[in-house]
C-alpha cells in the first residue's frame, strides 16, 4: 500500500471463465479515462481472460483478439476509451519499463489493464484497482478486489451493486 490510504476490497468466488469474463465486462463498462486495473496472479490464474473482459466492457469492436502481449509488452485497442494492456512478464523490475511511455498509458485519455503489476513496485498509480486472481478449482477462481483511492472505490461499489443487484450504499 502507497501512501498509508486506506483501501477497500470485496472477494469474490467465480465459477466459470465465462462468469469472471462477464465480472469484467461490467467493470470495464464502469472504467472512465485514466484509470488502472492492476492484475495479479499466478500464471494461468486468468489475467488475460479478465483483460479480455475490460476490453468488452470498454466496448473494443470483437474482431479484435485480446491476447497477452508477452513478446510486445503494450498492446492498444479502440473502443469507448482506447483500452492499453499491457504485460509485465519479462520485466524484471519498475526501471526496465521507462521506455514504455508509462505516463501516457496510466494516466491518458484511455484506461489501463497491466498485467503481472506488481513488477511496477512503486511506480504503481496511486489510484488504481488491482485484482487478485487465485486458482479456487479447475474453471473456479477467487479474486479479490483492492481499491485505492475515492474514484476506484466508487469503480468497486458500482460493480458489487452490479453483481448483487443491489445499489451503492
Amino acid at each position: 500500500m502507497q501512501g498509508g490510504e486506506e483501501v477497500e476490497e470485496w472477494v469474490i468466488e467465480t465459477t466459470s471463465p465465462e462468469e469472471t469474463l462477464l465480472l469484467a465486462k461490467h467493470l470495464g463498462g464502469l472504467l472512465e479515462a485514466g484509470e488502472v486495473i492492476a492484475l495479479i496472479g499466478e500464471l494461468g490464474s486468468g489475467k488475460t481472460l479478465f483483460a479480455q473482459g475490460l476490453a468488452r466492457g470498454l466496448e473494443v469492436p470483437g474482431s479484435f483478439a485480446i491476447t497477452s502481449p508477452t513478446f510486445t509488452l503494450v498492446n492498444e485497442y479502440p473502443g469507448r476509451l482506447p483500452f492499453y494492456h499491457l504485460d509485465l512478464y519479462r520485466i524484471n523490475g519498475p526501471a526496465q519499463c521507462v521506455d514504455l511511455g508509462l505516463d501516457e498509458l496510466l494516466y491518458g485519455q484511455g484506461a489501463a489493464a497491466i498485467e503481472w503489476a506488481e513488477r511496477l513496485g512503486a511506480e504503481l498509480p496511486e489510484e488504481r484497482l488491482e485484482v487478485h486472481l487465485t486458482f479456487t478449482g479447475e474453471t473456479s477462481r477467487c479474486l479479490k478486489f483492492r481499491a485505492f483511492g475515492a474514484r476506484m472505490w466508487d469503480r468497486l461499489a458500482a460493480l458489487k451493486a452490479v453483481r448483487t443487484g443491489r445499489p451503492p450504499s
